[in-house]
């Protein structure tokens, strides 16, 4: 007899299993696994190199893994990619853009590749623009490769939300963004999990994904070493930068480094 279908709320919104992949004899993701539940708000982060880009990467479908596989809401990327991708909204990391459009205009062509009305399309880049704060840049006709690093995050952040997605997976998000622009960031992020939607954001900065985030998940030489609640990894008395230099190591700066600049 066939088994029921699990219910709904049981199925991860993004469920990594066994993620393989490697460069010229590297891995950098090695049987990556991890699952994300519905309206989570996950932070991973691990050292440069650990291999939380290539991870993300094949998480969303811009990345064929060696081995594994990753389902967004229950759907196989790989399988099913058009059919996953439509609840996916992605920020990558490097994000190339048209540069020779205005930000409505990158707008109105995300919402035509999406299959989004040109009423809607309108209506939510409108709001996308001048809650992000680019309006300005829109009126004055700022073209895309005149955005600074910050405003090409809000733009990119921009393209992610526009079909209005149940899952979000953000590489970096607050990369050169300025602080107003941040708290702006927060409060998206914080009403897109509140009505229901789930969050992955990568970071190298420990005291944003302690304060923003309820799970985390750490990540170094390509495997997962801790995931859970914050509480969990981070424990009752450390902090989750406590927590991280004692799993992943760091190196110590002894007096005999560096004399030369001691002068």
């Amino acid at each position: 007899m066939t088994s029921p279908d699990p219910p709904a709320a049981a199925v991860p919104a993004l469920e990594l299993d066994g993620l393989t992949k490697t460069f010229n004899g590297t891995r950098a993701a090695d049987g990556v696994s991890l699952a994300v539940p519905r309206g989570a708000m996950l932070g991973l982060v691990g050292p440069n190199g650990a291999g939380k880009t290539t991870s993300l990467s094949m998480a969303v479908g811009l990345l064929r893994p060696d081995s594994g596989t990753a389902r967004v809401l229950g759907v196989d990327v790989w399988r099913d990619p058009v059919e996953a991708k439509k609840r996916l909204g992605v920020l990558p990391d490097g994000l190339s853009l048209p540069e020779r459009l205005t930000g409505g205009e990158l707008l109105d062509y995300w919402g035509r590749l999406r299959g989004l009305g040109r009423g809607v399309t309108r209506s939510r880049a409108e709001e996308l623009l001048k809650v992000l704060e680019l309006d300005g840049a829109e009126r004055d006709g700022v073209l895309v490769a005149e955005y600074s690093t910050g405003m090409r995050k809000k733009i990119g952040l921009a393209t992610a939300l526009l079909h209005a997605p149940e899952v979000l997976v953000l590489d970096e998000p607050y990369e050169a963004v300025d602080p107003v622009s941040a708290r702006v960031l927060t409060a998206i992020l914080r009403r897109f999990t509140d009505g229901g939607g789930t969050v992955i954001i990568s970071s190298h900065v420990m005291a944003l994904v302690e304060q923003l985030t309820d799970r985390v998940a750490i990540i170094a030489e390509g495997r997962v070493l801790a995931d859970g609640s914050l509480d969990q990894v981070r424990g009752v008395d450390a902090t989750l930068e406590d927590t991280f230099v004692r799993l992943v190591g760091a190196r110590e700066v002894g007096e005999e480094d560096l004399t030369w600049l001691n002068s």
